[in-house]
């Protein structure tokens, strides 16, 4: 048995214990493989084993990566996406996760609106106020929805943060549980836009407790695929 599989059978179960403790299904959960740095023959080992959600951080990887992987794939870019960037996966990625800003918005906007299609996004919380982290604040949340909600060609599904590193995940308890309370204020929001439904947060270090406090997406890397060497 490779290490994929036992890694992957170990996050599946770790899902199901804490779904179960949520009074949850294992299915309410989506779980995305996040796969930066990882060869393409992983990638494919991993989905031949039934993961089809996969999670990347740069658009360089993307483009490198997705014409070598089953197009039966969704992919999800979960890093920070520069304007300029925009334009060149627009068409290829489902979900964008990492909205942070009014200018990418509209960016994704004009670039969804050229391909005629729906670009679903999530906006992305810089839950825990850390420097060295991408996304807006919380206070700005309800006014990041209002300007954009103009926008015709993006959907915003839901919301993401990235919790801070710690060795004991209760500690990012607080966080998830402010996720939740902005998840569902702000899908009381009205607006043609605005159609809530993911709460992505939790990794390898905290998505047990993430899923506990109402995470529906948890991107996983290292949990699968063991450390970056």
């Amino acid at each position: 048995m490779s290490a994929i599989v036992s890694n992957l059978e170990a996050v599946k179960k770790n899902i199901s214990v804490a779904c179960e403790k949520a009074d949850r299904g294992f299915s309410d959960v989506t779980l995305v493989a996040v796969t930066k740095t990882q060869s393409a023959d992983k990638i494919s080992e991993l989905t031949n084993l039934g993961v089809k959600n996969i999670g990347e951080n740069r658009v360089q990887e993307i483009l490198e990566k997705h014409p070598l992987i089953d197009p039966g794939v969704i992919w999800h870019m979960i890093g920070h996406l520069q304007t300029n960037k925009v334009k060149s996966i627009i068409d290829k990625v489902s979900l964008i996760h990492s909205v942070d800003s009014y200018k990418l918005a509209a960016e994704i906007d004009k670039q969804a609106k050229a391909r005629e299609k729906i670009m679903e996004i999530l906006i992305e919380i810089n839950i825990a106020g850390e420097e060295s982290k991408y996304g807006i604040k919380p206070d700005e949340l309800f006014g990041l929805l209002k300007d954009i909600a103009a926008f015709p060609n993006i959907m915003v599904k839901g919301l993401m943060c990235i919790a801070p590193y710690v060795e004991n995940p209760e500690e990012n308890r607080l966080y998830f549980r402010k996720m939740r309370r902005m998840f569902v204020d702000s899908a009381g929001m009205s607006a043609n836009n605005i159609s809530m439904k993911y709460l992505s947060m939790g990794m390898t270090n905290d998505y047990e407790v993430a899923i506990l406090e109402g995470a529906n997406i948890i991107r996983v890397g290292t949990g699968i695929f063991g450390p970056r060497s």
